[in-house]
């Protein structure tokens, strides 16, 4: 990076941070927000190129990765709730204009996230063949399913490098630079994908191999960038640097844990329902992966605002500005709720939804399950933006046992319930899990929401 880059990328996270303390609210989320979406598409292109270039070698290969991406998702938020947790207390010390903490708890960070991905890597690779097995795989999805857990999980050491440093740039209100990098890897990957899979014929274990291969190179880039002075807040490979200190660690295990707990409880519940809907055939195991992927696009903006929000909340807070952090919120929550109530009126729509399913399968059996998943999910998609806004203004204060408690329900509580009550009550068959995955989106909002107003009237 020369020295241009260097002033550029500088002036960006200054010009953000003064957006976020006393500045526009619009541009602040939006100057956030959309380097966020497409870091989040990028990143997200890693599985979605999967999910095509597999989709065109059968069902069984779409199905074992929709069956063990969960397993993935739960180490990777348990650690991401650690690293969320760096990020909230980053952006309170930028706020307060504390520098000497904020790069202490890069320190820190930068230590947990080497210790955790080494060590849960190699925990989970061994325990691969009992975990596809007890989710009832047989055949060639069992096989498919080992094949590409155990390799994927391999990369987690990469993902956390490039997770810090997205945490770190975005606390200190860059988000383009993990914009930037993700991009490359996205470039790599669109091009070892089809090398591996279909010219080598390395089928899931190509995928796989690709997207850690991709990653490698991103990983060295992004740990170079964290240990260079030219910021305010950096990283100091120095032994007693990195020795964890205990109130850091402390600070971070009191606000990570809760998010910890409640991702990857939530990525649990995940697994446990892809296990329900592969009572219902491989054919369902593959819509129900392929109407989540595309969802996830969908909500993709909604997302990135909720983490938009909890930086600017979290800046605001640190600056001792309780009002603006509110205001952030509200603001933010109208956005993201007017944007996805749109997209979901088009996205509902039968033609649209099916022609969006066909794109990754060929299998008019699984289109038709897709296309019925997706047309439901996204004419009620409109309460993510609640949910998303209002987990965001919680972490961002620091408040993260609220959204604990609530990504746990969410799963455990309302998806299950109201899963049993259209599976066995209604006879739906793998159209309750459909209605489910709705309306467990929805009273979960609802419930976040109530949260947030009746905090609200009690300090009013």
């Amino acid at each position: 990076m020369d020295s241009a880059d260097k002033s550029d990328t500088l002036s960006t996270a200054e010009r953000n941070s003064q957006l976020i303390l006393s500045g526009s609210l619009n541009k602040a989320i939006l100057s956030l927000s959309i380097p966020i979406v497409m870091n989040n598409f990028i990143q997200t292109m890693y599985n979605l190129t999967d999910t095509y270039l597999l989709g065109k070698l059968g069902t069984d290969e779409m199905a074992a990765i929709s069956l063990v991406s969960p397993v993935q998702n739960i180490v990777i938020n348990f650690g991401q709730g650690f690293t969320l947790a760096g990020s909230i207390l980053i952006s309170q010390y930028v706020g307060a204009r504390d520098e000497k903490n904020a790069g202490e708890m890069v320190n820190q960070l930068f230590t947990a996230s080497v210790a955790f991905s080494f060590s849960f890597a190699f925990v989970c690779i061994l325990l691969t063949p009992f975990i596809v097995g007890w989710l009832g795989a047989q055949g060639n999805v069992e096989k498919y399913g080992c094949t590409y857990l155990q390799i994927v999980l391999m990369d987690l050491p990469l993902l956390f490098m490039i997770n810090l440093f997205a945490a770190v740039s975005q606390a200190q209100g860059d988000t383009i630079r993990p914009m930037r990098l993700n991009l490359l890897g996205v470039v790599l990957n669109l091009f070892m994908d089809p090398l591996f899979i279909l010219v080598f014929h390395w089928g899931v274990a190509g995928a796989a191999l690709a997207t850690m291969l991709a990653k490698a190179p991103c990983a060295a880039i992004a740990l170079a960038d964290l240990v260079k002075r030219n910021k305010p807040v950096f990283l100091e490979l120095k032994l007693h640097k990195l020795k964890p200190k205990a109130d850091k660690i402390k600070r971070i295990v009191t606000i990570g844990l809760p998010t910890a707990v409640g991702g990857s409880t939530m990525q649990l519940g995940f697994l446990l329902m892809t296990k329900n809907v592969l009572a219902y055939g491989s054919s369902a195991m593959a819509a129900y992966g392929i109407g989540n992927r595309i969802n996830g696009i969908i909500t993709m903006p909604s997302t990135a605002i909720g983490s938009a929000t909890a930086t600017i909340v979290g800046q605001n807070i640190g600056a001792e500005q309780s009002e603006r952090a509110d205001a952030s919120y509200r603001r933010a929550r109208l956005m993201a709720v007017v944007f996805l109530f749109v997209s979901g009126m088009i996205l509902s729509r039968g033609f649209v939804s099916t022609a969006m399913a066909g794109i990754f399968s060929s299998d008019a059996k699984v289109i038709a399950m897709a296309s019925d998943f997706l047309s439901i999910m996204a004419f009620c998609c409109w309460t993510n933006g609640v949910y998303d806004t209002t987990k965001g203004y919680f972490n961002g204060r620091g408040q993260t046992v609220i959204t604990m408690l609530i990504d746990a329900a969410r799963l455990w509580v309302f998806r299950f319930l109201t899963l049993f009550i259209f599976s066995y009550v209604f006879k739906m068959k793998e159209r309750s899990v459909w209605f489910s995955v709705v309306a467990s989106n929805a009273v979960s909002s609802l419930i976040l929401w109530v949260i947030y107003k009746l905090g609200r009237s009690r300090s009013t």
